[in-house]
């Protein structure tokens, strides 16, 4: 199942688990936590934290989830910034492990993080996002569980601001207003009309031989571009970020339109290029175009070969437009 970056109040999403940012303590704290010990009632939880005393800088605990919508509460605390000289790095990284680790014990099928150690703790933005996309996507490459990583407002979401800089520059120089695309589009349908006038005798048996010439459907040509390029089904769907349902899905319903950001997410994780990108959606009825900023933002990623889908998606969440896979 795929990572899903989200804007939201982490107390109000249903999901199985929900990880609390704790302090070694398990106290009741300020930020993340506290709104957590509020909206699951804070007596209760802090009595069932009390029991279990204390939780080491990158292990984990579980509680139960008492007024929240999630089953259970993960708790782990993450490393205090110190300049990133005192293991903060390998820290981090074991809260996010240790969590998903523990959810699957309890066999959860899906969590939500916030991004631990930001905040009072001073862990810089960019750093502690790459932390956890890179862990929790080494986890889902072997497990399967619906991951939300989840932000509460802009601020909190550390893109980093040159590649925000460089995508915003390649964006001015190749998006073009949808004003133009129609005007552009308006004087081809005319002088295709023209053309189609002076091919009317023709048209009757032209369709007829297209009909009988279909090209691959979706399913087929992403099958074929499986194998060409030696990939297994498991590593495609998992790289794409997609639901082992929605792939069989794909695979075995004959005929299946996919939406937009399903074909470009197997097209990253294939590695497609631009050229056969374009040839992968054109059998779902698509094209990439100059008029869609998400579209833009892909191809500045096909064209850097930068294949990793969650920095895409970092990316893709940060210019508000639709996130690949999920």
């Amino acid at each position: 199942m795929p990572l899903e970056i989200v804007r939201n109040d982490i107390t109000k999403i249903k999901v199985d688990a929900i990880v609390n940012a704790a302090n070694p303590q398990l106290k009741m704290g300020g930020g993340v936590c506290g709104a957590i010990y509020k909206a699951a009632g804070s007596i209760k939880l802090q009595q069932a934290c009390e029991r279990i005393g204390h939780c080491p800088v990158g292990h984990a605990v579980i509680t139960e989830g008492f007024n929240l919508p999630a089953n259970y509460i993960i708790h782990t605390p993450g490393p205090i910034w110190e300049g990133g000289s005192d293991h903060e790095a390998e820290l981090l990284k074991d809260s996010y492990k240790n969590s998903l680790e523990l959810a699957s014990r309890y066999q959860c099928e899906s969590i939500a993080f916030p991004l631990i150690s930001t905040g009072i703790y001073g862990y810089p933005n960019e750093k502690a996002l790459h932390i956890a996309v890179s862990t929790i996507s080494q986890f889902l490459l072997e497990s399967d569980m619906k991951v939300y990583l989840v932000v509460f407002d802009k601020k909190s979401f550390g893109l980093s601001q040159k590649l925000f800089a460089t995508i915003n520059e390649y964006i001015d120089e190749h998006y073009v207003e949808e004003t133009d695309i129609i005007f552009n589009r308006r004087f081809e349908e005319i002088e295709e009309l023209k053309s189609l006038k002076e091919a009317e005798p023709f048209l009757n048996q032209s369709l007829i031989d297209m009909m009988n010439h279909l090209e691959e459907s979706f399913s087929e040509r992403l099958l074929s571009f499986i194998d060409e390029k030696g990939m297994t089904d498991v590593e495609t769907y998992k790289r794409a970020n997609i639901d082992r349902r929605l792939f069989s899905k794909i695979r075995n319903e004959e005929g299946y339109n996919p939406k937009k950001k399903t074909v470009l997410a197997f097209a990253i994780a294939l590695k497609l290029t631009i050229d056969e990108t374009n040839e992968l959606l054109s059998t779902a009825g698509y094209t990439l175009s100059r008029s869609s900023k998400f579209d833009v933002i892909i191809e500045y990623f096909i064209n850097e070969r930068n294949y990793n889908i969650h920095g895409i998606n970092e990316a893709l969440f940060s210019f508000d437009q639709p996130l690949l896979g999920a």
